[in-house]
């Protein structure tokens, strides 16, 4: 709405209020006539004046109210056409860095709302469809998100990924040099098994419930490329193979170094790693190597930031490094469990079904196949390994760069926690497989999205962490006024406090 000027035949000149609605430009109020220039001004003050008393919500002025009941009456005026008041500070901030990964070639809104609600409040789907109606004014219903997620399932899993490796190659200006792989559990709060769901080696602790094997793929800085989801009881040194294979194939791409922990350091993996042609760094099981090595690693000076190397009968190389901070916190773990262990004994809890490899039960021994004991030797013989720590290679990377690019495994280890804690992957509450498979590649997605607001927040330099952006742009709010002559909205997204205004660089950058 604004005010027009029109010149007449007559020489005089009409000035008249306007509204542009569906392209057409109707006349609302003629404010008068005038031939003086300056009477044609003050006519044109009068429009203003007649559009504010009309449409108190476009321009506002309370210091130019004639008297406080107006003034009253103008408030008034604009907060009874108050639409909505949505919190929805971190949803916009979600949606355009959702676009800018590309995302948005998906072309269903089903999937930004569920995302956006992942990493806003994660919580049930039941849940997250009155969250969405509540927060955004989204109107997903439950039904809505169930049959989206057999689609997500069916046609859009493969497009998720391969949007998410492309843009991660154009960040990474078009090249993955490390490909870094783990697995974790996910647990469901239920005990039927079924060919995905299974009990097996839990990694939350969760030892009686069903759960699935996830195998993540993430290259440098964290950036998700690619998962795979297996049965519950998969041995995960048989996981590692196949998802690279399947990397490699879909996406074209081999220059890259694998790198993972000593747990995928079988003769399998490696000969097949190998017959691949790939380059890998992988943790180096050392206190299970020949008599030979072993003799050489014990010979060595247990010196901080010394790199010592060795060429194995394979051709791999393998480097040994020693580390005190890595010794006092071996000596100090091995007293913790040995003491776990001698109390278990003392109170006659330890038994034959209690001896295994794993973990301080490897202190454990069997005396004429009957009495359980600890054996002190072996505890002696642990020590002397103390604050070493193995790698094997295939690279003709320098030493240190090796042991560099394998410590950039705690980038997956933070990609669960992530993944885990904020975006609360588990426990999984679907029970059919192909759900099971759409909720986490939800998750991946939420994950991807996170992660490329984690390096935006670091480009503007803003100092606050996603969680810390997140946390204060849910409180920023949008106000939607209805404009009573002509049904038009409008809206504007309220920054009033210190903390939201820190915000705006971002608001600004991402075109909010």
């Amino acid at each position: 709405m604004f005010v027009r000027r029109k010149k007449n035949r007559s020489g005089t000149t009409s000035v008249v209020v306007v509204d542009k609605h569906g392209g057409k430009f109707k006349e609302l109020h003629t404010v008068g006539v005038a031939s003086d220039e300056q009477e044609v001004a003050a006519l044109c003050e009068k429009g203003k004046e007649w559009i504010k008393s009309h449409l108190g919500i476009l321009e506002f002025d309370f210091e130019s109210a004639d008297s406080k009941a107006l003034e009253e009456e103008r408030a008034t005026a604009v907060l009874n056409n108050i639409d909505a008041i949505l919190l929805n500070g971190a949803k916009l901030i979600l949606d355009k860095v959702y676009d800018s990964i590309g995302f948005n070639r998906i072309g269903d809104s089903v999937l930004r709302n569920l995302v956006a609600a992942r990493l806003c409040q994660p919580m049930s789907k039941m849940a997250t469809a009155e969250y969405l109606k509540s927060h955004f004014d989204e109107d997903v219903s439950l039904s809505k998100i169930y049959r989206y997620l057999d689609k997500l399932y069916n046609t859009q899993q493969e497009t998720v990924q391969r949007i998410s490796v492309e843009h991660t190659l154009s960040v990474l200006g078009g090249r993955v040099e490390m490909l870094f792989y783990d697995v974790t559990s996910l647990y469901f709060e239920s005990f039927a098994e079924d060919d995905l769901r299974a009990p097996g080696f839990s990694k939350d602790g969760k030892t009686a419930e069903t759960q699935i094997i996830l195998g993540l793929l993430v290259c440098e800085n964290g950036y998700p490329l690619s998962y795979s989801i297996y049965n519950g009881a998969q041995y995960e040194g048989y996981t590692m193979i196949p998802i690279i294979d399947d990397f490699k194939q879909r996406f074209g791409l081999d220059d890259f170094v694998v790198v993972a922990d000593s747990g995928f350091m079988i003769k399998r993996n490696l000969s097949m790693l190998r017959s691949g042609g790939y380059k890998f760094i992988v943790g180096g099981r050392i206190r299970k190597v020949d008599s030979e090595t072993a003799k050489w690693i014990m010979s060595l000076p247990h010196e901080d930031g010394q790199y010592h190397e060795r060429v194995l009968d394979n051709g791999d190389r393998l480097i040994v490094s020693y580390s005190s901070k890595r010794a006092a916190k071996d000596a100090i773990n091995r007293t913790k469990g040995v003491e776990r262990l001698r109390k278990a004994f003392a109170s006659g809890k330890i038994t034959k079904d209690k001896i295994n490899k794993r973990g301080y039960s490897k202190f454990l021994e069997i005396d004429n196949d009957v009495d359980v004991s600890i054996c002190e030797a072996k505890i002696r013989e642990d020590e002397k390994w103390d604050g070493l720590k193995g790698y094997v290679t295939n690279t003709s990377l320098p030493p240190d760069e090796v042991v560099a690019q394998y410590h950039g495994l705690w980038v997956v280890e933070r990609a669960f926690r992530i993944s885990k804690g904020t975006i609360e992957t588990r426990p999984i509450f679907h029970f059919t497989e192909k759900r099971i498979e759409a909720h986490v590649c939800l998750c991946f997605v939420a994950y991807k999205v996170y992660k490329e607001l984690e390096r935006v927040i670091a480009v503007l330099n803003l100092g606050m962490s996603v969680d810390t952006v997140m946390r204060i742009a849910k409180t920023i709010t949008t106000i939607r006024l209805k404009l009573p002559l002509n049904d038009k909205i409008v809206a504007k997204t309220m920054m009033l406090t210190h903390e939201q205004l820190a915000l705006k660089p971002l608001f600004d950058l991402l075109g909010i």
